[in-house]
């Protein structure tokens, strides 16, 4: 990989000659770690690398990105080296809007089409509501980020962690608080849009049409969950996941 690919992403699996690569962006105030025990449930032959968005773990002292074109920009840019293999792209809530932006960056600008992108617990671009969250004291943060719901709220009792954290968070919030997905965008890559089914922020008739957002095959499934239903249900996830992933593969074998 090249220098750049380095600073944003993490392989937690590396393969001298991968199948396919399979990319995943973590949500709001995450981390590319929340992606690190999947290589279990992968096959052998599929390379996974989670992004690392500055201000967390071991880029805690870069600034964060506030801007979704400035880091979706970045992105693209870090996976290009990557793109001599077919890519899929993972987001979940943050990440699929991130994943959606990256996608159409990496086709309408150097035509690179990933093989699929999964979408998964986030409002399509037309119909995605601007939260107001990131405007809040940290108090009425954390509360956004409690109804939300998700096992990294644990890390948030402790004063320590959450000055740690907290930067991050707000840094995410108010990108997606910024966040104005250009009308009419799509891409032409597959789409697989995700959610649970008890999501208090995402419902299904907007997850469905995320087939607005694509001219190519569509998908669409309901898991048993919450809004971060992926982290309770991951041998069900991965098993869904590596069951699209193998008609990518045979799509672009030759």
């Amino acid at each position: 990989m090249s220098e750049l690919t380095d600073v944003w992403f993490r392989r937690f699996r590396r393969v001298a000659q991968p199948r396919l690569r399979l990319v995943c962006l973590p949500h709001a105030g995450g981390a590319a770690s929340m992606f690190r025990t999947w290589p279990q449930w992968l096959p052998e032959d599929v390379e996974l690398l989670g992004a690392c968005y500055p201000g967390r773990q071991d880029r805690l002292g870069d600034p964060c990105v506030t801007e979704m074109g400035v880091l979706a920009d970045a992105l693209t840019g870090a996976l290009l080296p990557l793109a001599e293999r077919p890519l899929a792209l993972f987001g979940h809530s943050m990440g699929a809007s991130v994943a959606f932006e990256v996608a159409h960056r990496l086709e309408h600008r150097h035509g690179v089409v990933p093989g699929v992108v999964f979408v998964s617990g986030q409002q399509p671009p037309a119909r995605y509501r601007n939260s107001r969250a990131h405007l809040r004291g940290d108090e009425g943060l954390l509360a956004e980020v409690d109804r939300l719901g998700g096992d990294g709220t644990r890390f948030l009792d402790s004063p320590e962690m959450r000055e740690l954290l907290m930067p991050a968070i707000r840094g995410d919030f108010a990108l997606m608080g910024n966040y104005r997905p250009e009308p009419g965008l799509r891409i032409g890559a597959p789409v697989e849009a995700w959610v649970g089914d008890a999501d208090c922020d995402v419902t299904v008739e907007e997850t469905r049409a995320w087939a607005e957002a694509t001219t190519g095959p569509f998908g669409f499934r309901v898991f048993s969950g919450d809004h971060f239903y992926l982290t309770s249900g991951t041998e069900e996830l991965a098993r869904r996941i590596n069951e699209r992933l193998a008609l990518t593969a045979a799509a672009v074998t030759p």
